[in-house]
């Protein structure tokens, strides 16, 4: 009998079902499981604890080995920006006027200029890229540095989604001699963020954003987005053409081979810690968090099921276990704590380790354990001998199931509109597509008209029917959804 087991287990539950009442249950995961804690008194700004940053950081990481295998080089730029480098491109300072902090002094002294704190780093880098620059010989230069912006967010903050402290921003930008080659970095950009977002296994759709919404003093962008739990659109990341637009505002040129000085063109690309809160909505589920194998803080998690006579024979094959998988690269924890074993099954359950092993007397005996999934709960028992090949073979099962259930989400969330004449058929949540004659006056009335963003369009895809603002045929399909 165990010693142990005669305590109740106390079940972790949660008040709020993920998909009817998803901001209640967000808000309640990410406090049980540790991963943030929200009640600084700066509204915007949270604190990472160390289990929620152990996954930020396993997660950034993967994106930063894909920047630097594409030749990337990693660099650091002040978080201090003299308001006149930063009013240096018009369109950037207009649309970044209302989410900008300024420093005008410290508390005994007033600056003699204003200092800005950076919401992005164009302008802090594009004043040192005309410092540097004075050849097509010193091109391309492609760049990325990992640091905190901070950015006021008119609308309300949402813990991670949408914050004030964005702690966590990858940021890359590039400098090319020719449009051709910027074109040409755009797509090894894009191909980056598939890479990236299918190591995490969220499902996304790319889009070319409408000129009404392009990132303030670029050409044009494209956007990865998702639909969250409560049928919102969330945006993953940009990847950004900036043309020559910066080039031009700070004054940016190049001596061509022809010994011709040409403008630069500029590209620029980047995912916050977002991506961390898109991930656990998606792959939780109304017993907790589900963490994909690569980016779980904890892989493995092993439970001894103590019973008396028993104790030490039973953590002893923990501990050997515990070593044996460490050694193999496993990140792996044994929970030695007094709570009954009821009451830890629920617990690692809610912190969304992916897989955990039960050993007790009958694993003993038969030199083997027992091995539980997060994502289905299926219980198997693996002989020692079996165990690592059979975890990796589970790690690899356990994503592809969890992708799979977040791309059937999406799909089902991603709806063709024809007519939009009657109201009642207008899917309120999820992602509509329109069709579109693509211009920008027609795409703007589709916005007011059934009360949702537009997200962007895909150039590649062709649309059937007319545009039904204007009546003419239709280029290709907008899509357009209520989003963060």
């Amino acid at each position: 009998m165990s010693t142990k087991g005669s305590k109740e287990p106390k079940k972790i539950t949660f008040m709020k079902d993920k998909y009817n009442e998803f901001h209640e249950w967000y808000d309640e995961i990410l406090e049980k499981a540790d991963i943030i804690d929200k009640r600084y008194p700066v509204k915007g700004c949270l604190i990472w604890k160390p289990y929620g940053y152990k996954a930020l950081k396993l997660t950034m990481n993967i994106l930063k080995r894909l920047l630097e295998e594409t030749g990337h080089e990693e660099v650091y730029f002040p978080t201090l920006i003299p308001e006149e480098i930063f009013a240096l491109e018009k369109d950037f300072l207009e649309g970044f006027s209302g989410e900008t902090f300024v420093i005008e002094g410290t508390l005994s002294k007033r600056l003699d200029r204003k200092l800005l704190l950076r919401p992005t780093s164009e302008t802090v880098m594009y004043y040192m890229f005309k410092l540097w620059l004075k050849s097509y010989r010193d091109l391309p230069i492609k760049l990325y540095q990992h640091v905190n912006v901070f950015r006021y967010e008119t609308k309300h903050t949402r813990a991670i989604l949408r914050v004030r402290e964005i702690a966590s921003f990858i940021e890359a930008h590039t400098v090319h001699a020719t449009k051709e080659d910027a074109e040409k970095q755009i797509r090894e950009a894009i191909e980056i963020y598939k890479k990236f977002f299918d190591s995490l296994y969220i499902p996304y759709i790319i889009l070319r954003t409408p000129k009404w919404d392009t990132f303030a003093g670029a050409e044009y962008n494209y956007d990865f987005f998702t639909v969250m739990p409560d049928g919102r659109a969330i945006e993953l990341g940009s990847v950004i053409n900036l043309g020559q637009k910066f080039a031009k505002a700070f004054d940016i040129k190049v001596q061509m081979a022809d010994e011709s000085f040409q403008y630069v063109w500029q590209t620029c690309y980047g995912v916050s810690e977002r991506v961390i809160g898109v991930l656990l909505s998606i792959h939780g589920d109304n017993r907790g968090l589900i963490f994909p194998t690569n980016i779980a803080p904890i892989q493995i998690v092993i439970v001894p099921v103590i019973f008396k006579g028993k104790e030490e024979e039973i953590l002893s094959k923990c501990r050997s276990i515990y070593e044996k998988l460490k050694s193999e690269g496993f990140r792996v924890h044994i929970d030695l704590t007094d709570r009954s074993v009821g009451d830890k099954y629920y617990y690692w359950e809610m912190k969304g380790v992916p897989l955990r092993i039960d050993i007790g007397p009958k694993e003993v005996k038969q030199e083997a354990v027992t091995v539980a999934r997060r994502d289905t709960g299926e219980k198997i028992l693996v002989k020692d001998e079996e165990l690592v090949s059979k975890l990796k073979e589970l790690m690899e099962d356990i994503n592809r199931n969890l992708y799979e259930r977040a791309k059937k989400w999406l799909n089902s969330n991603i709806h063709t509109l024809i007519d939009i004449s009657d109201k009642s058929k207008i899917p309120e949540k999820g992602i509509v597509k329109v069709p579109w004659c693509g211009r920008d006056e027609c795409g703007l009335e589709l916005e007011r008209r059934l009360g949702k963003e537009a997200l962007g369009f895909n150039p590649e895809e062709k649309a059937h029917g007319k545009c039904p603002i204007c009546g003419e045929k239709a280029e290709t399909w907008l899509y357009l959804s209520k989003k963060y």
